[in-house]
């Protein structure tokens, strides 16, 4: 018998029992669709991160301070006031590889405009920030250089801050106050979403000078004001490696320390930090739906085993009208592909429909982005395949090794 007679034979036996044949697909739609979801949502995390962590900047170092300890308790990574303003400045002016330099000083604050207020991140930094972070203004004007070197009181607010502040106001030319101390706005910066580290949206810029001197008067034993970070541009990305090693030594010698201390970390490192993770995430969100095709495999098992046994005199015909050993396999294998295999289309159509679904629902202030990739259509479908080949070779062999003589006297 070959493969076409099979499959026809297989076709008809399934039409047979219609209920029957549909409930037991059942199990590997359910599972299909829940494994292509779920990989959906947990790729499309991932694209998500990486989308952003790009949309900062291209060729970025991220230098931060190190870990401060106090009574041999270690207070982790960036708690160090080891970084200044001055830092910024010889990084800049030292350094060949680099482009531009966008120091940071980040503080929470009250800020009050009229009856309303609210408490955001006030973040200190420079005009180069703009070009450096890749984060310009929607309306208004950035602060200058000469903001800067005279320490002025102007502000750029975050979407999500001027919505809190003036809802759908114009803001720019008010005046602000940030911990009592009176700004003027000056800008309104475009929406950057939110990430790992928070809403992005949800801050005021200033002048780093001027947070530093009215704000702030965080200094280290030698006099240096303090930053939180300092953001490198690099010329290109094949001088990152030299601009990480140029920076190193320059800082080491500022500081006049053995051992770093101070953290240099890149785009690359941070994306591939949180890429695993999510990578994981969506591994492990693939397997818990994998065990539902495990289940599904096993009702497959479970019916095949049942046809057998109801078609255990048709089986002693064929056999006894000459059918071999391997046709009576191949049929009952081919039966149980089948219903895996047409369960699986069934599962991921119904599982691209979900992801589709769901795709867009706000979570956590971001709408949820879902990615149906080939490679988790081929392995969902291919999976299926193999658990309807797996769980129909027990039914098939049974079948096959039934007795002619005792299948024909089987009522």
């Amino acid at each position: 018998m070959n493969l076409v007679e099979s499959l026809k034979m297989a076709l008809r036996s399934l039409t047979a029992n219609k209920l029957r044949a549909g409930l037991t697909m059942l199990g590997m739609i359910i599972g299909v669709s829940a494994v292509i979801a779920l990989m959906a949502i947990g790729q499309g995390a991932t694209a998500s991160i990486t989308g952003q962590i790009q949309g900062m900047g291209t060729n970025l170092l991220f230098v931060t301070p190190g870990a401060s300890t106090q009574g041999g308790v270690s207070f982790g990574q960036g708690s160090s006031p080891t970084l200044t303003l001055e830092d910024s400045a010889a990084i800049f002016s030292e350094v060949p590889e680099v482009a531009g330099v966008a120091p940071q000083a980040n503080n929470r604050m009250q800020v009050v405009y009229g009856p309303n207020n609210t408490n955001t991140s006030i973040l200190g930094t420079t005009p180069d920030y703009q070009d450096v972070r890749n984060s310009y203004v929607a309306s208004g004007d950035f602060f200058t250089q000469l903001n800067l070197d005279s320490r002025s009181r102007v502000a750029l607010l975050g979407s999500t801050t001027a919505q809190a502040l003036f809802g759908e106001a114009d803001p720019i030319g008010q005046q602000i106050k940030i911990n009592r101390v009176s700004f003027q706005v000056i800008g309104v910066m475009e929406t950057k979403g939110s990430q790992a580290g928070g809403n992005q949206d949800d801050v005021v810029i200033i002048p780093i000078t001027t947070l530093l001197q009215r704000l702030s008067r965080a200094r280290t034993s030698r006099g240096g004001l303090v930053v939180q970070s300092i953001n490198v541009q690099v010329v290109d990305e094949q001088s990152m490696q030299a601009a990480v090693q140029g920076i190193g030594d320059l800082l080491l010698t500022r500081h006049r320390v053995n051992q770093p201390d101070f953290t240099i970390r890149s785009q690359e490192d941070i994306l591939s930090t949180l890429q695993g993770v999510t990578q994981t995430l969506t591994i492990l969100l693939g397997a818990i739906a994998g065990i539902s095709l495990i289940v599904g495999g096993i009702g497959i098992m479970n019916i095949m085993l049942v046809s057998v046994t109801e078609r255990t005199r048709e089986i002693g015909i064929r056999k006894a009208v000459g059918a071999k050993h391997s046709d009576i396999m191949i049929q009952f294998i081919i039966e149980a592909m089948v219903v895996s295999l047409m369960g699986g289309l069934v599962g991921v159509l119904l599982g691209f429909g979900i992801s589709q679904l769901v795709s867009g629902i706000p979570l956590g202030g971001q709408p949820l982005r879902t990615v149906v990739s080939g490679d988790a259509v081929i392995l969902a479908f291919g999976v299926s395949a193999a658990i309807g080949l797996f769980f129909g070779i027990y039914p098939a062999s049974r079948a096959a090794g039934l007795d002619p003589i005792q299948a024909l006297r089987y009522e």
